[in-house]
């Protein structure tokens, strides 16, 4: 082993276990906002591993569009729309989580088994290395074009609810005001005045 394997696997390894901690996070986090973070992490460890496999270009698109992306969007829905309620007692929620862990190890298990078992074959292709930002320009604007605008229209739509759900309760009720149509749209504004004497409205 020289030592570009020697580093190569110990960059795999500290990714593996970044990944792993992170998504571990994602789940057992008691607060949502730090599962979003946690979620943006998990999505820059796999980043990393995509440049281990010199795939720079698919590298480059997961931190701009799940990070910069996707997670954002989850981190705004989050912070507009999350507040702080008590959780219920549930019933039985001690054996549903031994259930939840017993069913996790299981999936665990069978992803591993079938991780050691499985005779993987090293490709013998030519790496298409800097043409490859063609090749995937050529296919996701022809082939692929409609999944692509869909799932742009999709995250539109969630930021589009995430806002609309956020504005929900600052309404105000026409029913219990009197206020017109028109006048319930407005949102209730601080006067300036008090804002700068530091007084309450």
């Amino acid at each position: 082993m020289n030592l570009g394997e020697g580093v190569q696997l110990v960059s795999f390894g500290l990714l593996t276990a970044l990944m792993l901690g992170s998504a571990l996070g994602v789940v057992l986090a008691q607060s949502v906002v730090y599962s979003a973070f946690l979620l943006g992490l998990t999505f820059t460890g796999m980043a990393g591993l995509y440049l281990l496999l010199n795939a720079d270009f698919v590298a480059a698109a997961q931190i701009l569009v799940y990070v910069g992306a996707v997670n954002v969007l989850i981190l705004f829905g989050v912070m507009l729309v999350n507040k702080q309620m008590a959780f219920e007692k549930v019933p039985g929620l001690a054996l549903r989580q031994a259930t939840t862990g017993l069913v996790c190890a299981g999936l665990f298990g069978l992803l591993t088994t079938v991780a050691l078992t499985t005779p993987w074959m090293l490709s013998t292709t030519t790496p298409a290395g800097d043409g490859a930002i063609v090749a995937i320009a050529q296919h996701l604007f022809s082939d692929f074009l409609l999944p692509f605008e869909v799932a742009s229209v999709l995250l539109l739509m969630a930021l589009i609810g995430a806002i609309v759900l956020a504005r929900r309760d600052l309404l105000m009720d026409n029913s219990a005001t009197g206020l017109s149509d028109d006048l319930e749209l407005k949102l209730p504004e601080r006067p300036k005045a008090s804002l700068s004497s530091g007084g309450e409205p």
